[in-house]
C-alpha cells in the first residue's frame, strides 16, 4: 500500500514539474523585432557559453566617440558547435562585426544573426525561427 501511494505521489509530482522547462523558453518574435536588423562592430568584452543560449558582449563606439555596451543572444551552445563555433572561436579582445535584430524592449540587447570573425570567416549564430537567411 505504501509503495503504491509513493508511486502515485512521484508520478503526480513529475507531471506537475515536467512542463516547467517549456514554459521558460521563448520564441524569437516574443523578444526581438525581425523588422529591425542592424550591424555593429566592436570589441568582445565577455562571453557566457551556457544553456539555453550563448551570450556575448561588445563595446562599440557611438558618433561622439563614447563607449556603447551591447549584449547579444545567440543560439544554443550545441547549435553553435554544429555551425563551426568552439568555446575559443571568439575571445575577449577580438574585434568582430555582428549582424543582429534589436530587442523589442528598447535596450542595447539584440539577437545575433551572424558574426564576422577576426579571421574573415562569417558564422551563422541565429535561431531558426528568426526569419533570416542561414548565412
Amino acid at each position: 500500500m505504501r509503495k503504491t501511494s509513493f508511486a502515485i505521489a512521484i508520478t503526480g509530482f513529475s507531471m506537475l514539474i515536467s512542463p516547467l522547462p517549456s514554459l521558460a523558453h521563448h520564441s524569437f518574435m516574443a523578444e526581438f523585432d525581425g523588422r529591425k536588423p542592424f550591424t555593429v562592430t566592436g570589441v568582445v568584452t565577455r562571453i557566457d557559453w551556457e544553456n539555453p543560449h550563448v551570450f556575448f558582449y561588445l563595446d562599440t563606439k557611438n558618433e561622439d566617440g563614447g563607449i556603447v555596451k551591447w549584449s547579444f543572444q545567440t543560439a544554443t551552445p550545441i547549435a553553435l558547435t554544429h555551425r563551426g563555433w568552439k568555446r575559443g572561436t571568439v575571445k575577449v579582445g577580438d574585434r568582430i562585426t555582428v549582424r543582429a535584430y534589436l530587442a523589442k524592449r528598447g535596450s542595447n540587447f539584440a539577437a545575433a544573426r551572424s558574426v564576422l570573425m577576426p579571421d574573415g570567416q562569417t558564422v551563422f549564430t541565429g535561431s531558426m525561427d528568426d526569419g533570416g537567411p542561414d548565412q
